[in-house]
């Protein structure tokens, strides 16, 4: 794989192949080159919002297969943790899973790495931000996914956190009534949750839950020049922002360095930007730290939101910095108004009487636009988002790390971003 230059980007029109993980040859695993790769510092406005805030005292949960707080890019970065599948070790940093147990780890690196030296290994967006490592975990022997998002998620709230980044799927629309109970929780608490928005190369071609669900945060991917990802993001309705996913750098366990593609990568560099954010304006709370977020993006697409960039391209500089007046609704939606309307176990007909009748299966929710207005965008009929895979996956780990998803072109979603 072609090392990523420090400055400007190709707009890629073609694809051969996807490698979902691969290990950096040693030769370019040396700690400099490693960081002249993470392009997305200098192109995201991140290295100017460093200028204000690295992240010190903000607390980001980590579910996914674990991070590995003994690697040398995160030394200290990891405060707690737990294991919520059965599989992994108390603390939650035990890799957990054959795939790709090293997914965890690079998404950690991403968020909070601190690096090695001046100059030198992987850096996160918000390099003094603490970790928390939730192992989640699926297959024989597990305890049921849908259970362990839910635990994950309340055991997160309740340990500290002010963010959680879920670089992860359920693969469908709908999500089970124990995550209203446990994402209305995080919510209540004041915790911003951040979510994937899934990979076209691994089979998700639309959004599906948590990102599907009001109020989370949700992720699509761009490459280098900023045009949507044709393999390595998705697209619906919910999308928030876009954020670089393709050509992205982190380390794993054993310290072993990768080059890796995937909203699952995106995530986290959100993530680290709200962390950036919450550490900058500790008295702004989750819907106007959100706010923040989405307001300053740089808008691409026919229409913001849009279903491939959401609000846009995100900028941590504007977000750390820039003029936002305060709100008084999360943009990304309400939760707790969709669960009050759509989850009503039965419902009494109009005689008064006890019998009930079925309700009708609650819609996809809809995002709020930042004037209130609902959006137009079409949204897919159920028969074409039902699941291609497991239950829960987390994106391009365990379905293969190291498969290669041969496609025959890539589709140009938009005009690049900063070309040179």
């Amino acid at each position: 794989m072609t090392a990523v230059g420090r400055r400007g980007g190709v707009s890629v029109a073609a694809v051969v192949a996807v490698a979902a993980l691969v290990v950096l040859p040693a030769a370019s695993a040396r700690a400099d080159a490693i960081r002249d790769q993470q392009y997305w510092l200098a192109d995201y406005g991140i290295e100017e919002a460093w200028q204000t805030t690295r992240g010190a005292g903000v607390t980001v949960a980590v579910i996914d297969t674990g991070v590995d707080g003994s690697v040398r890019e995160l030394q200290g970065a990891v405060v707690g943790g737990t294991d919520v599948s059965g599989q992994g070790s108390p603390d939650g940093q035990t890799p957990v899973g054959t795939d790709d147990p090293a997914h965890g780890t690079l998404v950690g690196s991403m968020l909070a790495g601190r690096g090695t030296g001046s100059g030198d290994g992987v850096v996160g967006v918000a390099p003094e931000a603490s970790l928390l490592s939730v192992s989640v975990g699926f297959g024989t022997g597990a305890v049921d996914s849908d259970t362990q998002i839910a635990d994950a998620v309340r055991w997160s709230v309740d340990h500290g956190a002010d963010v959680i980044n879920m670089s992860l799927t359920r693969n469908t629309l709908d999500w089970p009534t124990s995550w209203d109970d446990a994402f209305l929780y995080a919510m209540e608490h004041d915790v911003v949750v951040v979510a994937a928005a899934g990979n076209r190369g691994s089979g998700t071609t639309e959004v599906g839950a948590p990102a599907t669900m009001p109020g989370v945060l949700t992720v699509a991917g761009v490459d280098r020049s900023g045009t949507a990802s044709f393999d390595a993001s998705s697209q619906g309705i919910t999308i928030g922002v876009a954020a670089p996913s393709e050509k992205l750098v982190g380390v794993g366990p054993d310290d072993v360095h990768y080059s890796w593609n995937g909203s699952s990568g995106a995530t986290p560099l959100v993530a680290g930007i709200v962390a950036l954010v919450r550490a900058a304006h500790p008295e702004l709370d989750a819907d106007d730290v959100i706010n923040r977020v989405v307001a300053t993006a740089e808008p691409r697409g026919a229409s913001q939101p849009d279903p491939l960039y959401g609000y846009g391209l995100v900028d941590a500089a504007a977000a750390v910095t820039r003029d936002v007046p305060h709100v008084e609704a999360n943009p990304m939606g309400d939760l707790s108004e969709w669960i009050r309307v759509h989850r009503r176990a039965d419902e009494v007909v109009p005689d008064g009487s006890s019998s009930a009748v079925p309700v009708e299966p609650a819609p996809v929710p809809t995002p709020e636009t930042p004037d209130g207005e609902r959006l137009s965008a079409l949204l897919p009929t159920v028969e074409t988002m039902r699941s291609t895979g497991v239950p829960l996956i987390v994106f391009a780990v365990f379905g293969g790390a190291l498969v290669l998803v041969g496609v025959g072109a890539a589709r140009q979603y938009g005009r690049g971003r900063r070309q040179e």
